[in-house]
């Protein structure tokens, strides 16, 4: 083989030295294709990259005299701008440390956040759909990492300037707009309520509101109305949802009943007396009843007119029965009669009773609280079905639960109710006004139809 190579002329030796030396370097080029992979994971992760604009000004440069900038970089917090940021969103088997390497962020300062506390290892349950923003310096080094928690916090975590991290949650604004709702009751109140945009929480606490004057299950009646003034809630310009109540007013069979919030929460009358009082006038959750308060009562079982000292309400069995007040339990037992039954004695001589229950969840001796469970509905005793049997006795007589007058609980006082009574016209002025506007609306909407028809 040498001799061989000993015969080629110099010059052509050269020449294959060249031509050798170059193939070499086309080898150790990339492939086209090659080259298109690393270029589709760089643009993988560049989905969503938001970029900071840095300007080199002269000094006597007026900002005045700039082209405006892109919107798109108005929604950058102060603390990103000068960042790189990549936005990676979760896929179905990604971990944590896929999404930092993805995002050319090394494994021991993810370590470092993680070590943060409890409120940083919620990164270790990510779901797919969700994202984490990775805001880089021109070094490459991770200053601030985002998690939307919710729609309304942001995990953010930002390196200090002695080069360890820190973690806060940032929470958005919450713009508050009062909106107004009515409606007249036809078919049920739960309808009305839905009919009128409230929400099924407004809806609960606005019978909770009201639920210490009118008995819920008996009292309403086809005509009565309400009106109500409401926060929505948005972030942002986005809706969020139906928010805190601000006031209402409620016509029972002609009787008008107004409530206001105060900042402590709770709901008062306009002369500031409390709306919660010292008894519920429904002690459950039913779904329609049987019976109405009446002393002569023609007994189902019996035949005979008898005195029905109490209300049934029919419901589910298992239903729960909430005491009406506070007090001692002084009967937890069972009889033929009565079936399952609890007695409660109450501050001023008052009594309730329970009868017919399906299980009793107190004993006697002890001390419940006003809407604490005490039992479930059932059909023990003499009865015909399952309900619930209530009554209210006063110093030893019978009384019409639904509508004896109630202790109130203890009314707002001193500064806090001048207060609170500063606010009340204009709060209860800013209802009749809205509910005024509403009604000349319908009236001229019902003119207009019975003039096209």
């Amino acid at each position: 083989m040498q001799q061989l190579v000993a015969q080629i002329p110099s010059r052509h030796r050269l020449l294959i030295v060249l031509v050798s030396v170059f193939i070499a370097i086309l080898l150790l080029l990339p492939s086209e294709r090659a080259a298109a992979s690393r270029g589709a994971e760089q643009s993988a992760l560049e989905v969503g990259k938001r970029y900071s604009v840095q300007l080199d000004l002269p000094e006597e440069t007026s900002l005045t005299a700039l082209p405006e900038l892109d919107d798109s970089l108005t929604d950058l917090p102060p603390e990103a701008l000068g960042l790189n940021w990549t936005t990676l969103e979760v896929q179905p088997g990604d971990i944590l440390s896929t999404l930092f390497r993805k995002a050319n962020v090394n494994q021991q300062t993810m370590l470092q956040i993680l070590d943060l506390g409890k409120t940083t290892r919620t990164l270790t349950r990510l779901f797919p759909g969700e994202k984490l923003e990775f805001g880089l310096d021109e070094q490459g080094e991770l200053q601030q990492l985002r998690y939307a928690m919710d729609r309304l916090t942001t995990l953010q975590v930002s390196r200090q300037d002695n080069g360890r991290f820190k973690v806060a949650e940032v929470k958005k604004a919450i713009e508050q707009r009062q909106q107004f709702a009515t409606a007249e009751i036809r078919s049920s109140f739960w309808n009305a309520g839905l009919n009128a945009g409230l929400s099924e929480a407004q809806i609960m606490l606005l019978a909770g509101i009201f639920g210490w004057d009118i008995d819920f299950a008996l009292d309403l009646r086809a005509g009565d109305s309400f009106s109500v003034i409401f926060n929505a809630e948005y972030v942002e310009g986005e809706y969020l949802g139906r928010g805190q109540i601000i006031a209402a007013q409620f016509s029972n069979q002609g009787q008008v009943y107004q409530a206001i919030r105060h900042t402590d929460g709770n709901f008062y009358k306009p002369d500031g007396n409390s709306m919660r009082q010292a008894f519920l006038r429904a002690p459950v959750s039913f779904q329609y009843v049987s019976s109405n308060f009446n002393p002569r009562r023609l007994h189902p079982v019996l035949g005979t007119v008898r005195a029905h000292n109490g209300t049934d309400y029919v419901a589910p069995v298992g239903t729960p029965i909430m005491a009406a007040g506070d007090g001692r339990v002084t009967h937890s037992a069972y009889n033929g009669v009565n079936g399952h039954y609890v007695f409660i004695q109450h501050a001023n001589n008052i009594v309730t009773k329970y009868l017919h229950l399906s299980k009793r969840d107190v004993k006697s001796g002890d001390r419940v609280r006003q809407g604490q469970t005490i039992g479930r509905l059932g059909a023990t005793g003499r009865v015909t079905g399952a309900h619930l049997h209530y009554e209210f006795l006063q110093d030893g007589v019978h009384r019409n639960p639904r509508t004896v007058k109630l202790p109130q609980a203890t009314p707002l006082s001193g500064a806090e109710r001048q207060a609170f009574q500063q606010q009340v016209n204009l709060i209860l002025g800013e209802l009749q006004s809205q509910q005024q506007a509403y009604l000349a609306k319908q009236n001229s909407n019902n003119t207009a139809q019975s003039a096209s028809n």
